[in-house]
């Protein structure tokens, strides 16, 4: 239970976990089969958004109509390298095909040889796309290549250039980004998590989003843990 449920002494509820889940399926060894059956987990389980390949954005969001699961398609994924105007093709293309929210990684590259004026302006440009469209922009930093000061830029970064969401892999970063986020830019962690108790961390360090790879197993503990916490019916005398 989290803090603000323990204060007012409510019971938890399943959205409380569930719609801070991405479920993502960007597997390369994923078949379109695979992603479909993906998608009608995501919308049996109400998990706020599943997050698929670029490829498979368009048939997606043919098998999510009518769900209020957002759509997420992964853009210059895992290292940012692509040219900006590359970027901003393939962000407006995949808008068009009708994506909710980019999940794109700041040029690694160029955040260590300190080119933070070429990655503010091509950010700038990524989330006036992005919010032209009614989307969220989502950027991943590749933290095992950054030191603290290079992350805590990046957050600046992500700040000024309208970014919704900021995060990384690894769940330790977690405590630093809040620090810098100024309370602009959401947490959202990648950080492998194959347990509740893993999940129900770092929503307790204060992520807004969590991505997985098999939410199933987690949510359905999420809902035997719920079902220990309700009280049994009183019975009727």
């Amino acid at each position: 239970m989290n803090s603000d449920a323990a204060a007012s002494g409510a019971l938890p509820k399943y959205e409380d976990l569930a719609g801070l889940i991405e479920y993502t399926l960007v597997r390369a060894d994923l078949s379109e089969e695979d992603v479909a059956r993906g998608c009608e987990l995501a919308k049996s389980y109400r998990v706020a958004a599943v997050v698929v390949r670029p490829c498979d954005v368009e048939v997606a969001a043919r098998w999510m109509a009518g769900s209020e699961v957002r759509i997420g398609a992964i853009l210059d994924i895992p290292h940012g390298y692509s040219t900006t105007g590359a970027k901003l093709y393939a962000a407006r293309d995949l808008l068009r095909r009708g994506v909710h929210q980019i999940d794109t990684v700041l040029n690694t590259g160029k955040l260590i040889s300190r080119q933070f004026q070429y990655l503010e302006m091509e950010l700038v440009q990524m989330a006036e796309a992005v919010h032209e469209s009614g989307a969220s922009l989502a950027i991943q930093l590749e933290s095992e290549y950054l030191t603290e000061e290079l992350k805590i830029v990046a957050c600046r970064i992500a700040r000024r250039a309208g970014a919704e969401y900021i995060g990384s892999n690894r769940a330790e970063d977690l405590p630093l980004f809040q620090a810098h986020s100024r309370e602009r830019l959401k947490l959202k962690s990648q950080a492998a998590a194959g347990s509740l108790d893993a999940v129900l961390a770092l929503r307790d360090a204060g992520c807004s989003r969590i991505q997985l790879s098999d939410p199933a197993a987690i949510l359905d503990a999420w809902k035997q843990k719920l079902a220990a916490l309700t009280p049994p019916a009183a019975t009727a005398s």
